[in-house]
């Protein structure tokens, strides 16, 4: 058996089901005739996994684009509204500028209700089969389809397309053969641990709280549903072997008191699940070293750290994009699809380098492994404490926000509009660097307290300090450089 389609999507996650229904109701509508669609999917059941499960503003403002805000009714999704930053007992409220709310939920509801949409899009067939092997042109290699395996059966059926699109996820089986020798490996340096928490009230309700855990990874929670509050732990990798006593022992501790009691019973309750935190740096597709008459979309192709809740945003922006730029060129010619792919890599670029680096930059800051990134960690608490732009620009960033800027000077000035960007990002992240600095220098430190060595006395430095913390201060600084500049360049390099 065989079908012929003028786009085949591998993959019915965020990106595959979002574009389906976008390639049918926005592409189609743009073109000569309709097109014809098959989304093929391993399992149709409802997906079960621990990431994935808040998305930013941005990410709502992307599905009200592609018209399937209507993907988070009916799902018991929970308004958020900001983060609450927690350490050492101290909270700092970091709200969305601009009243944007983001939505956190179950994320294989969300998955089968954009599933839904897509069945219910004209040309668009949804079929249930296991992906093999991609079809090539034994002449030119170029991509002609896939053969898959539908369930209860063993013959491979045939699937052709003038275009193949694979958004197969994070451990995508045909990233290498896509990409050849363009390929760049995805690296893992830690992993978040998974639970659910029942009847749990957070710190801020609706806000997405993030514990600081000194001398360890942070912990991320945020509601899912009415009763089900979900607890993300960063471990790094390798990650313990026991890691129900890493918890108690390290983590919990250092969290609110208010969550001890729901922690210990999820704990008891449930298996403890794990998913890996992969960085994986998108490469320009359509060049001379990537197979033609395929492409690579979402996890499959761009991974960022999940402490920041971008993916299904970035993803969604992505299809936004490409669903626009499919609608003017033929499928068939490959010189008109490189150069579509280029202006799509390009085009992503801003929204999705910001989050990229932000993901890793505040895991790094939020980690705090090593004396150096503990002096930014805490400069980065203090900044946010500083409130208004100090606030305002940094979520606007990990939100994907453009957000309205009010100048300082001359007073008389109308405020500007600013969109995410690396520079933006850059200039908020290097602050906190100079902030982390001023900190050392001038706020009060906890020294030992040799009458009562439970309560520590705060002190401030001394002015004979001040060259050793000159010199500390070059440090602090080449840290932020070295966390920042390396993520920058995986974003910004063109070959």
């Amino acid at each position: 058996m065989s079908g012929q389609y003028d786009v085949l999507i591998v993959g019915a996650g965020i990106a595959g089901s979002a574009l389906a229904h976008a390639l049918s109701t926005i592409t189609s509508q743009l073109r000569a005739s309709p097109l014809r669609i098959a989304l093929l999917e391993r399992s149709l059941a409802e997906p079960d996994r621990i990431v994935g499960e808040l998305l930013q503003p941005a990410g709502v403002a992307a599905l009200q684009k592609l018209g399937l805000e209507s993907c988070l009714e009916g799902i018991d999704a929970i308004p958020e509204h900001g983060y609450c930053v927690v350490q050492s007992g101290q909270l700092v409220h970091i709200p969305y500028p601009d009243g944007r709310q983001g939505r956190s939920f179950h994320h294989g509801r969300f998955i089968m209700a954009l599933r839904e949409q897509a069945k219910r899009a004209p040309g668009v067939d949804v079929v249930e089969a296991t992906v093999n092997e991609l079809i090539e042109c034994q002449h030119t290699k170029r991509v002609l389809g896939v053969r898959a395996t539908r369930p209860n059966s063993t013959e491979r059926e045939s699937f052709l397309a003038d275009l193949v699109i694979i958004a197969d996820g994070c451990f995508s089986n045909f990233r290498n053969a896509v990409l050849g020798k363009a390929l760049r490996e995805s690296s893992t340096r830690s992993h978040f641990c998974g639970v659910i928490l029942k009847d749990t009230q957070l710190p801020m309700p609706q806000h997405g709280t993030v514990g600081l855990v000194q001398g360890h990874g942070p912990v991320l929670l945020y509601q899912i549903s009415e009763h089900d509050t979900r607890m993300l732990v960063a471990v790094k990798h390798p990650p313990p072997h026991d890691l129900k006593g890493h918890i108690l022992r390290d983590v919990v501790p250092q969290l609110p008191a208010s969550l001890h009691v729901a922690i210990h019973e999820a704990l008891d309750r449930d298996r403890i699940r794990r998913m890996p935190n992969s960085f994986l740096p998108a490469v320009e597709q359509g060049s001379k070293y990537t197979k033609q008459g395929a492409i690579l979309l979402g996890d499959a192709w761009n991974m960022r750290h999940p402490l920041t809740g971008g993916g299904m945003t970035v993803a969604l922006h992505d299809v936004v994009i490409l669903s626009k730029l499919l609608a003017k060129v033929d499928f068939r010619n490959w010189d008109q699809m490189s150069k579509l792919l280029s202006s799509w890599h390009w085009s992503r670029k801003p929204l999705a380098s910001t989050i990229n680096i932000l993901s890793f930059a505040l895991y790094d800051l939020f980690g705090a492994d090593g004396e150096h990134l503990a002096v930014l960690q805490k400069g980065c608490f203090k900044y946010f404490e500083c409130g208004g732009e100090c606030v305002r620009g940094p979520v606007s960033l990990l939100a994907g926000c453009v957000y309205v800027l009010r100048l300082f000077f001359p007073i008389n000035s109308p405020p500007g509009r600013i969109s995410p960007s690396p520079s933006l990002l850059a200039y908020h992240f290097f602050a906190v660097a100079f902030y982390s600095i001023w900190v050392m220098f001038v706020h009060p430190r906890p020294v030992v307290n040799e009458s009562n060595s439970d309560k520590p006395l705060m002190v401030s430095p001394q002015l004979w300090e001040y060259p050793s913390l000159a010199v500390r201060s070059i440090k602090v600084l080449w840290t932020a450089c070295v966390v920042f500049g390396p993520l920058l360049w995986s974003e910004i390099r063109w070959w």
